[in-house]
């Protein structure tokens, strides 16, 4: 049955990263706000919707992240890791970066390698570690040949990295632990949403009705993508997933430069095509792993294991 071809799952899984990549064009409509309003409002919004999922689902697994005091303190730290990629993804397309914050995104996987080997102490094969190779010199060469130290993009790249590193490690459920993740930025939004009103700074009512729906939106942009996501990564496998995964930053590296005339230089290409060539032999690796192998990995996704390694919650 798991070599059964799933065109569900591979719809769903692929609907979700195109949503991801396109949802560049709906975070640049919000460009005339601060970022930590545009956080602020996606965390409020977020925690209201995903709130309502979980009682659509009778869903109450978080109680038990709530009261367990190890579960409490890691998810207060990807807390803390999710707003900051967000808000750094959110910069990154009001600032005009939007090429370099895809080139996080095409970094991360390999971030989450290199994770999985010095801290889970994980094994990879030969391949893999000349992947994670021009990947690597990919990001030096933008870094030293380029003169231009991609800041967004290792922010970008090391803050999911170590979210997702953190959320495999505690096999914490998604759609739970990100609610409770909400919810502990809740009060930080609320504050700094009220003190901007108090100063005359919001954005929220005085801009148009067009952006404040669109700033109501954001928890819906947040959370159709990752059930899509989570419903299809458990009827494929991982190998698939991981595949798939490119197509996000792809479409925010075209939108960058196509529709938002973003400055592509031949270093940045040169640096590129090392990334893609690392980014190739790794799922090359997976491609040719034992089909055993791939059926025990991709129970682990349907388990909630490594979802948030793959999944992109830009």
């Amino acid at each position: 049955m798991e070599n059964k071809l799933d065109i569900k799952g591979y719809a769903l899984v692929f609907s979700s990263y195109v949503m991801w990549g396109l949802l560049t064009f709906y975070w640049k409509q919000l460009t005339m706000l601060l970022p930590f309003e545009v956080l602020s409002t996606r965390i409020i919004f977020s925690f209201i919707t995903m709130g309502l999922v979980l009682v659509w689902k009778k869903n109450r697994l978080f109680l038990s992240y709530l009261t367990e005091q190890k579960k409490r303190s890691i998810l207060l730290i990807t807390s803390l890791l999710i707003m900051a990629n967000w808000v750094i993804y959110i910069y990154a397309v009001s600032s005009d970066q939007i090429v370099q914050a895809s080139l996080g995104y095409y970094i991360n996987p390999l971030i989450s390698i290199l994770l999985g080997l010095l801290l889970l102490k994980e094994k990879i094969t030969r391949l893999q570690t000349i992947a994670v190779g021009f990947a690597l010199a990919g990001v030096m060469y933008m870094t030293f040949g380029y003169g231009d130290f991609p800041w967004i993009a290792i922010a970008v790249a090391m803050s999911f990295g170590f979210y997702g590193y953190y959320k495999k490690k505690e096999n914490l459920d998604t759609l739970n632990s990100l609610f409770v993740e909400m919810m502990m930025g809740l009060p930080l939004a609320i504050i700094y949403m009220t003190w901007l009103n108090s100063n005359g700074g919001s954005h929220f009512v005085s801009v148009s009705i067009w952006v404040t729906f669109l700033m109501c939106l954001s928890g819906i942009v947040s959370i159709v993508p990752l059930l899509c996501f989570t419903e299809g990564a458990k009827r494929i496998p991982l190998s698939s997933v991981g595949f798939l995964q490119y197509i996000a930053p792809t479409l925010m590296l075209l939108i960058g430069v196509l529709v938002y005339d973003e400055p592509f230089t031949g270093e940045q290409l040169f640096s590129f095509i090392l990334i893609w060539i690392g980014l190739s032999l790794y799922t090359f690796s997976l491609i040719r792993t034992k089909p055993r192998m791939i059926i025990k990995t991709n129970e682990e996704v349907g388990q909630g294991k490594v979802i948030e390694t793959l999944a992109d919650t830009k």
